[in-house]
């Protein structure tokens, strides 16, 4: 559980930086400047993805992973429900011109909001309590922080295409699907979907 913990810490504080140190961002950037910035921010947010993964897998290997509750199964099919909107969000997130990030804004941590509670209703063990709380909990706070800076920064986004949304939203699904039906088995180890 120590790897899985450390890894959160790194993760989750590297992506926080804007939520609590958003100056000292800025002065870092710009005396070392942006490509400095994206090199160390993304070997710290690797490295905490690893250790992640890392500790994740330790934790359920070694049966070091009480279950503090056992879902119902109804719980189990709402999380799917939120975690194909959560891909739609992430697909937002990617596609240009699309209604839904015009509307939302920042759909991809929106969709980590949605991922996050969504494991967080199928699962009760505590190393994806800690795993998932911890990215729901970063999301809420990030999403809140991105939007506060849209108020003071008066952003206005243009409105999206029909086009684009339709794509965003086929593209989001079919990601979805691949993953529920195929590749979480074959990453995770666990099909949640059969």
């Amino acid at each position: 559980m120590t790897l899985l913990l450390l890894g959160l810490a790194l993760f989750i504080g590297v992506h926080s930086v804007r939520i609590v140190a958003d100056d000292w961002r800025a002065r870092v950037i710009a005396a070392r400047g942006p490509g400095a910035w994206k090199a160390g921010y993304s070997l710290l947010a690797v490295a905490g993805f690893v250790l992640i993964c890392v500790g994740f897998g330790q934790a359920r290997a070694s049966g070091a992973n009480p279950v503090l509750w056992v879902p119902p199964t109804g719980l189990r099919h709402a999380a799917a429900l939120l975690t194909l909107l959560a891909f739609i969000l992430l697909a937002a997130a990617k596609v240009p011109g699309n209604g839904i990030r015009a509307r939302v804004g920042h759909p991809q941590v929106l969709g980590v909001k949605l991922w996050a509670g969504a494991h967080l209703l199928a699962n009760g063990g505590l190393a994806q309590v800690l795993l998932f709380g911890s990215l729901l909990a970063w999301a809420v706070l990030d999403f809140r922080a991105s939007r506060q800076r849209d108020r003071a920064e008066g952003v206005v986004r243009a409105p999206g295409r029909a086009g684009a949304t339709v794509l965003t939203v086929g593209a989001g699904t079919a990601a979805w699907a691949t993953f529920a039906f195929w590749a979480h088995g074959v990453l995770i180890g666990v099909r949640p979907l059969g």
